[in-house]
């Protein structure tokens, strides 16, 4: 890719914002070196798709790899919610808190809303504002155009335009460069492999950085739509959050040396890298969950007269892991006391952790499956 370009910066008077090259054209790699990461990141998203496509209930485990993926897309951004926060309701999250569950919450119902659009809707520049007026709902950045490509200039990094790290594009190249993106995802003569496709769009998009803010949540959650649009996954079992938040200085470095020094190349080498680690890391929960699973039902087996009650109330949490008194109640249909009495049997039996150490308010949850999407 030693032809590879990736645009100018543009005299704006009393700063300069960069430009870049439309994406939609011929595209060729010849470094070994990408070719392998390429090769390899195949065979593991496919082992990941077809490991995730024979696990039992799998939408109920989705749902916490979602949770994951948005705590740790918005902790890139700032947020400071972790999982057992977000976890929480509204009523239970204190004040000062609740912008920063509100995005997580936003970032969760904004990849479903997706996922479900994206069977009848294409991959679009109007799929990608619905997305991001989902995520902006309600939240700081509700001001400021959800949904909405912008209409003012942007920067990234530094406290004014002055000493920015970079500024993208002026808003009047947004909607061409945005036409670009969409011709070149759906672009049936530009057949280049689509991990390749897809780092190269999301490195495009957060160049343009076409919203007035929560550019990097949607850019993310763009990889996930992608990999399922195009089948490489058939669930959404595959997220970037994580690996990028903990190589987030790396991550920027990677993306501006394609800016500045053309080296698309080595940023498409950390994005195959990261769909590498998150790949295996994903087949390794999934077996892991495999065999918790059979330990509870194992655990479970041995409560006797309350072992329907525990089935039923483990399928819950497996999408929602902690849980009150009232609420088992609520599932298991029975009384506040026969919800205790489970509660005080599954703890017996090492399934249920008590987690807020006081005598009111108590709340359970399924630790050992929880931990399983902890770092």
């Amino acid at each position: 890719m030693d032809k590879f370009n990736s645009g100018h910066f543009v005299n704006q008077g009393y700063y300069k914002s960069f430009l870049p090259n439309f994406i939609n054209r011929e595209w060729s790699f010849n470094d070994m070196e990408l070719i392998t990461l390429l090769s390899k990141a195949d065979r593991m998203l496919g082992r990941l798709d077809m490991f995730s496509n024979h696990i039992p209930n799998i939408d109920l485990f989705i749902s916490m790899h979602i949770l994951k993926e948005a705590t740790q897309s918005s902790r890139i951004e700032g947020t400071q919610t972790n999982m057992e926060e977000a976890l929480l309701s509204k009523e239970d999250i204190p004040l000062d808190k609740r912008d920063d569950w509100a995005e997580v919450q936003n970032y969760i119902e904004a990849m479903d809303e997706a996922i479900d659009k994206i069977e009848s809707l294409p991959l679009s520049s109007r799929l990608i504002r619905e997305v991001h007026r989902t995520l902006m709902k309600g939240v700081r950045g509700e001001f400021k155009q959800p949904g909405e490509f912008r209409r003012s200039q942007n920067w990234i990094g530094g406290s004014n335009i002055n000493d920015a790290i970079f500024v993208p594009p002026v808003h009047t190249e947004i909607a061409e460069l945005m036409t670009d993106i969409e011709m070149f995802i759906h672009n049936p003569v530009c057949e280049i492999p689509d991990l390749l496709k897809i780092g190269i769009i999301h490195y495009q998009f957060e160049t343009i950085h076409p919203f007035n803010d929560g550019n990097g949540r949607t850019g993310r959650l763009l990889i996930t739509l992608y990999l399922v649009n195009k089948g490489l996954l058939k669930k959404p079992v595959l997220y970037l959050s994580d690996f990028l938040e903990r190589h987030r200085n790396l991550y920027y470095e990677r993306i501006m040396r394609a800016r500045v020094d053309n080296d698309i190349v080595g940023w498409l080498k950390f994005f195959l890298q990261g769909i590498i680690e998150t790949s295996e890391k994903s087949v390794n929960t999934f077996e892991s969950i495999l065999k918790l699973e059979e330990e509870y039902r194992g655990l479970i087996a041995k409560m006797g007269s309350r072992s329907a009650n525990g089935l039923k109330l483990i399928q819950y949490m497996y999408k929602y892991p902690t849980i009150d008194a009232a609420k088992v109640a609520e599932v298991i249909d029975a009384t506040i006391a026969s919800a205790y009495n489970l509660i005080k049997e599954m703890e017996k039996q090492g399934i249920l952790v008590e987690i807020t150490g006081g005598k009111r308010g108590k709340r359970y949850i399924l630790d050992k499956y929880f931990s399983l999407f902890l770092d």
